[in-house]
């Protein structure tokens, strides 16, 4: 079991707690972002549905255990938000790099490559997504990703290089256009109601599995849905919760679940899983950093952007935004949206020396966290979200003695 998870301690504990029945129906998987929650979570589902007869080992034919490894099992839901895309990039360079060069480790690269599309696609499950509007344009975008991929999965044999390159880019930009168009940053209460009403489906033999990543990020009326299930979860359904910020869910969701801690490696492990996984050498930084490396704009352009943006604004200056937008990719993927306002979040923190500018860096926390829902939650335009952006910046900025300058210093 977990032999796909490395250097995580805590899935010694989600094994013993499965083989002597103490797993239970709720549970929160909590910790940093690179630390194998999700892989981690993938595999429970795996192992608490298996039907062979060693319970949940790796190497399992049964097919359930099938299913599950190739993430198309029908007792498995993923729902909530993840920035897909750049861990697809970071698997096509090895998949291609691997075929080129007649890898021995051709089939495990080709392995992760197809697994992180599906952890993409398996997000538009039409259980989740029944009655949405965009059904029908999500269903298209999917079915060509299905249709591309194919030819990649097992048990074909490979095309030739050249033809595995032009394929896994034209599968690499529809997975950017089906999260960039159509993967809401926070997850629609109809998902949650979609969901719990399949959780209440009998099945044959084994459990049931929701993923739910990023729990921290529900508006309140999505919790407070998800609460009523989590209260009564059906006996063979279990709900997988995951988070980077156990502190900001909701006191009566953590009081369902039991939360099991996941910490962030050393960097030496963390140097080894981008070897081992992504087949990379020589990369200094963490798991996070490298997958950023795949972005379309460089983070470190990013930053400078938006520190030149907050500059200008608390200077009194009105920023050029479409270039701005332009310069930064278009913000796609959203991430980009998210590494811009974290580098103006991060010059608050020269204001919390005073209680001035403490209160002041709490409403530029609020400004921005509004500034990203109107992107990502009410769908507006980039443009309109940092024009009201500015005019935020500027009233704080103005209420407290202008005070902002010195996050610019």
């Amino acid at each position: 079991m977990f032999d796909n998870v490395l250097h995580q301690n805590t899935t010694a504990q989600i094994c013993g707690d499965i083989m002597e029945n103490r797993f239970p129906g709720a549970v929160l998987f909590s910790g940093p972002g690179g630390s194998g929650k999700l892989t981690s979570a993938l595999e429970t589902a795996r192992v608490l549905s298996c039907a062979g007869e060693r319970k949940g080992h790796w190497l399992c034919a049964c097919p359930s255990c099938l299913l599950h490894k190739a993430l198309s099992s029908a007792s498995l839901l993923i729902a909530g938000p993840r920035d897909c895309t750049p861990e697809i990039a970071a698997a096509e360079r090895a998949f291609v790099a691997a075929v080129s060069g007649g890898a021995k480790y051709l089939d495990a690269s080709r392995y992760f490559f197809l697994r992180s599309v599906r952890k993409l696609t398996a997000r538009f499950n039409p259980v989740l997504w029944q009655g949405d509007d965009k059904l029908s344009k999500i269903a298209a975008v999917v079915s060509e990703i299905d249709e591309e991929l194919e030819p990649l999965d097992f048990p074909h044999e490979l095309p030739e290089a050249e033809k595995i390159a032009k394929a896994t880019e034209k599968l690499r930009k529809l997975c950017e256009k089906l999260e960039g168009e159509f993967l809401y940053d926070s997850i629609p209460i109809a998902h949650i109601r979609n969901a719990s009403a399949w959780a209440r489906l009998k099945v044959a033999h084994g459990k049931k599995t929701i993923i739910i990543e990023n729990a921290d990020r529900m508006l309140e009326s999505v919790r407070n849905a998800l609460l009523k299930i989590l209260e009564e979860p059906p006996e063979d359904t279990v709900f997988i919760l995951t988070t980077a910020r156990r502190s900001a869910v909701m006191p009566t969701i953590l009081s369902r679940v039991r939360t099991y801690n996941f910490y962030e490696r050393p960097l030496s492990a963390q140097h080894e899983v981008i070897q081992r996984v992504f087949h990379a050498d020589g990369f200094s930084g963490s798991i996070d950093d490298y997958l950023l490396t795949f972005l379309p704009v460089q983070p470190a352009l990013i930053a400078e952007k938006s520190r030149d943006f907050f500059s200008s604004v608390v200077r009194g200056h009105i920023p050029d935004i479409p270039t701005l937008i332009k310069d930064c990719g278009k913000f796609e993927p959203r991430v980009l949206l998210r590494l811009f306002l974290n580098g103006m979040q991060d010059c608050s923190r020269k204001l919390l020396a005073s209680p001035a500018g403490s209160q002041a860096a709490v409403e530029l926390t609020e400004a921005l966290g509004s500034c990203w829902n109107t992107v990502t939650v009410y769908n507006q335009s980039v443009n309109s979200a940092l024009e009201i952006l500015v005019r935020e910046l500027a009233k704080i900025n103005k209420t407290h003695g202008m005070i902002l300058r010195w996050a610019v210093i």
